[in-house]
């Protein structure tokens, strides 16, 4: 019986201890998780971002994987994003093809992942423990740019860490009794 309603511009943070199925309400609310009941109004799939918590790098060059799943991106907003997730050093090898996953770092990777956010632009963004490798410093200023960069952007974020409540206007909890909580956040 659960029921919520986001607008542009706002973010939900869903919590609760480990194995109440914050991820898999995630993946239904994104369309990935296909073992579900009800119904689900978001923006259209090529509006909207899904960031796991081991984001997917397809083989090839890192140009790609920034793009993907679009084709190609433009070099100087390529060059500006990843700066801004604090990868600029790997600017000079955005051409070289190689599995990414196994020489990125996981923190790396997640920082790639929200540079694909700032590039592509959603409507809506789910993220899926997407700072888990980061520390809090960094994951302040990557949630901090993603709401100052993309302000209509609607987020829907999976995470533990109660810093992130700064970041989201609003907090579902899932409970180990199933069931569940929805409130404002802040003021």
């Amino acid at each position: 019986d659960l029921g919520l309603r986001l607008v542009p511009g706002q973010a939900l943070l869903v919590q609760g201890p480990s194995g109440v199925g914050k991820t898999t309400l995630l993946r239904a609310l994104a369309g990935l998780w296909p073992y579900v009941s009800g119904s689900v109004r978001r923006p259209a799939a090529e509006a909207s971002l899904f960031l796991p918590q081991r984001p997917y790098l397809p083989l090839g060059t890192l140009r790609q994987a920034l793009a993907y799943p679009a084709l190609q991106v433009a070099g100087e907003r390529l060059d500006d994003a990843l700066a801004r997730v604090q990868l600029a050093h790997l600017r000079e090898r955005v051409d070289v093809e190689a599995d990414w996953s196994r020489i990125l770092s996981l923190g790396e990777q997640q920082r790639l992942a929200f540079a694909r956010v700032l590039l592509q632009r959603p409507r809506i963004a789910f993220l899926d423990e997407a700072t888990s490798a980061t520390d809090e410093g960094l994951e302040h200023a990557l949630y901090e740019l993603l709401r100052r960069e993309l302000p209509e952007c609607m987020l829907v974020s999976v995470g533990h860490r109660s810093t992130l409540q700064a970041f989201h206007t609003h907090r579902l909890e899932l409970r180990s009794d199933r069931s569940w909580r929805f409130a404002p956040l802040g003021g």
